[in-house]
């Protein structure tokens, strides 16, 4: 799709502002944040994940352990994907037995990618707790599945398409329409 068809809706400035919304609404809804774990769901929640737990240690004093998930061979569309699928490491290098973990993913649309990640989760234990954070909700839910925490909410078409890019792997923080 050409670039006259992409709009802009979130630039770098605003993205780490709605960075900064979320983990103030993490901190306000968890009173021990010692009890918090962050999960990225792969790809671009991981990154966000690791910012929003800076925003915590630098706004609170408290490191929040960060680790990621991928979902993938989770997901309810596995047959139709199938060798177009690429499974990379998830990565838990902590027990989430009795904690509150916080999903993090980048965007929200069906919820079918949430269902997955809590499938993920659970079978890395039993957490007391397990919230959602999204940077962007776009709408179109096909599963019972809100966010706790969201970012900025952006009304869409079904058929457009929301890309969150993010420095770490886009090299550059924006999220687009197209």
């Amino acid at each position: 799709m050409s670039a006259e068809k992409q709009k802009t809706m979130v630039d770098k400035e605003e993205m780490a502002a709605l960075i900064s919304k979320l983990a103030k609404e993490i901190i306000g809804a968890n009173k021990d944040l010692k009890d918090i774990v962050l999960v990225g769901i792969m790809n671009r929640g991981v990154p966000i994940a690791h910012r929003i737990a800076q925003a915590i240690e630098k706004k609170e004093g408290v490191h929040v352990p960060v680790g990621s998930i991928d979902v993938s061979l989770y997901r309810d569309d596995i047959r139709h994907k199938g060798a177009g699928i690429e499974v990379k490491r998830s990565d838990m290098p902590f027990s989430i037995d009795g904690k509150t973990v916080v999903l993090v993913d980048d965007v929200i649309f069906a919820g079918r990618t949430i269902r997955a990640a809590l499938d993920v989760v659970t079978d890395y234990g039993r957490a007391s707790k397990i919230e959602l954070a999204a940077l962007i909700d776009r709408g179109h839910r096909e599963l019972p599945v809100h966010p706790d925490f969201t970012g900025k909410k952006i009304e869409t078409e079904k058929g457009e398409e929301v890309l969150v890019n993010v420095s770490e792997i886009d090299g550059v923080d924006k999220v687009i329409i197209k």
